[in-house]
């Protein structure tokens, strides 16, 4: 993931249609794919749009149609690339034809990927009212950071600075990559705190969706725990 290196590829492969041509390449979190066709997702310069859920993917037609299929659970769209999250208990091998399917149907068919007039947001854009610090941090993730995320198939949002800590939102491959924790100590934060001296630490801001799906998952460990035979030795 981040460490501000990169990753090699294992696995990347292109995949030719008539017109176009889509390579995929293998990220940091096993269950995210990413996709990288040969023409333009959202646009050079623009900001990544993750979506979650099918209720939420009403603004992108492509990303619609990507989660009708069963098991896709997360779709980062992104300047050039598409990354596509699964269930853990799928298998790429059943998944991978169907979107790269759906990725070239809609690609060459002439629809938008995003409806007209969706805005996104701008974490980062120049504010007058911003410190030396907060500017430099916005700085650093924009030439630094993102492009590294970017790169591993995620993305990153700037949430705010308080009292030293920056507040980050890791999203598509990175934000529920088991390395994560690391993403952001070892190599965020080591970064932030290097070049901006009121930097602190960083922490990362979940949404309640992210939340409550933590709390589940601890829960069913806990019970699992709890339910394991105990060997008697006697």
């Amino acid at each position: 993931m981040l460490a501000l290196r990169r990753i090699p590829r294992i696995g990347s492969r292109l995949i030719y249609f008539r017109n176009l041509y889509i390579q995929t390449a293998s990220t940091p979190n096993e269950d995210a794919l990413k996709f990288l066709p040969s023409q333009s997702i959202l646009g050079a310069g623009a900001r990544t749009i993750e979506i979650l859920n099918y209720r939420d993917a009403i603004i992108s037609p492509l990303a619609e149609k990507l989660f009708g299929v069963a098991g896709v659970n997360g779709i980062l769209l992104g300047p050039d690339f598409i990354t596509v999250e699964k269930a853990a208990e799928e298998h790429w091998n059943l998944l991978k034809p169907q979107v790269l399917s759906l990725i070239t149907e809609h690609l060459t068919s002439g629809e938008p990927v995003i409806n007209t007039g969706i805005l996104q947001a701008e974490d980062t854009a120049y504010d007058e009212n911003d410190s030396d610090a907060v500017s430099m941090i916005k700085e650093l993730i924009d030439t630094r950071i993102r492009p590294a995320i970017q790169d591993d198939g995620g993305d990153i949002q700037y949430k705010g600075f308080e009292n030293g800590i920056v507040k980050l939102k890791l999203q598509g491959a990175c934000r529920s990559c088991d390395s994560s924790s690391i993403t952001l100590t070892n190599g965020i934060q080591s970064m932030l705190m290097h070049y901006v001296e009121e930097v602190k630490g960083v922490e990362q801001v979940l949404d309640e969706e992210e939340k409550l799906g933590i709390e589940a998952f601890e829960k069913f460990e806990n019970d699992l725990e709890q339910n394991r035979p105990h060997t008697n030795h006697s």
